[in-house]
């Protein structure tokens, strides 16, 4: 199977400048000048990883076969926005370090992700559910890239799921926002305009979203391998692995571990670089 080298440089940096390219030792194809190009593949990939470690260069061989994708399922919570939306619930009713460190611990894949998810939310009983609204207006942010990797993948005809262990009262805003086909993400229980600390079951979790995958590649007359999905939590596991681009961005360790493309400088539009779009064609 033939692949070739992309190296995707932080946005704005300019750095894949005469030194990378000599450390690298082919011509380049730029896909934007000094910010992304493809090259042959090289014989020893990890010795061109090493080499560029000291540059804000992203390493990656990507299969020439099938590249552009026909399917993007994404994480929400520090994937698509810069946010965890649960994060911002526990400041909110005043746990927020105590609530961010039981995330940090199940998005390493420490804990099990629905006991954590349980136990978080439970912290939010009673909580007015108005708030939800002033968090999405007031604290989240998109990720940059995001608007533009969904649009250009629309154009090209591609479908579009936003898939999060998160909750719906945000992935509907947030998927809306981005321009994304469907979402499907984890329901808050609310009780007379208050959070009544639970979550309705079953818990969208790794293997949810997983299922996501494979259902959304059915109905759309496609298979995995047809597929980019991202994500940077241990929950995003099983889709990045099933699909036939599983990008870890701005991942956590045992993520980065699980799967080959691994994109910790670039923005989601490095999304389309590793297709092998170039920045022209970008919407």
């Amino acid at each position: 199977m033939t692949s070739v080298l992309v190296l995707i440089a932080a946005p704005g940096s300019n750095a894949i400048n005469d030194a990378v390219l000599d450390l690298v030792g082919t011509p380049p194809l730029w896909l934007s000048k000094g910010e992304a190009a493809e090259f042959t593949a090289p014989d020893d990939v990890e010795k061109v990883r090493q080499a560029l470690a000291p540059f804000p260069v992203d390493v990656n061989l990507v299969s020439k076969s099938n590249r552009r994708k026909r399917l993007l399922i994404a994480d929400m919570d520090s994937t698509m926005i810069q946010q965890e939306c649960i994060d911002e619930l526990g400041i909110v009713v005043g746990l927020g370090d105590k609530i961010k460190a039981i995330t940090v611990r199940a998005m390493r894949g420490e804990i099990d992700f629905a006991d954590a998810l349980r136990e978080r939310v439970g912290l939010m009983a009673g909580l007015d559910a108005k708030v939800i609204d002033s968090i999405l207006r007031e604290r989240i942010t998109f990720m940059p890239g995001g608007k533009t990797l969904v649009a250009t993948m629309k154009t090209q005809r591609a479908y579009t799921a936003l898939v999060s262990g998160g909750f719906r009262q945000f992935t509907s805003k947030v998927a809306a926002g981005l321009g994304f086909h469907t979402n499907e993400a984890n329901d808050l229980v609310i009780e007379n305009g208050k959070l009544t600390g639970q979550v309705a079951e079953p818990i969208l979790g790794k293997e949810a979203k997983l299922a996501a995958l494979k259902h959304l590649t059915l109905v759309n007359g496609l298979t995995p391998a047809d597929a980019i999905a991202v994500g940077d939590g241990a929950n995003d596991i099983p889709m990045l692995q099933a699909a036939g681009m599983g990008v870890a961005l701005h991942a956590k360790p045992k993520v980065q571990e699980a799967v080959p493309l691994r994109i910790t400088h670039g923005d989601l539009t490095a999304l389309l670089y590793l297709q092998g779009y170039k920045k022209a064609e970008f919407i």
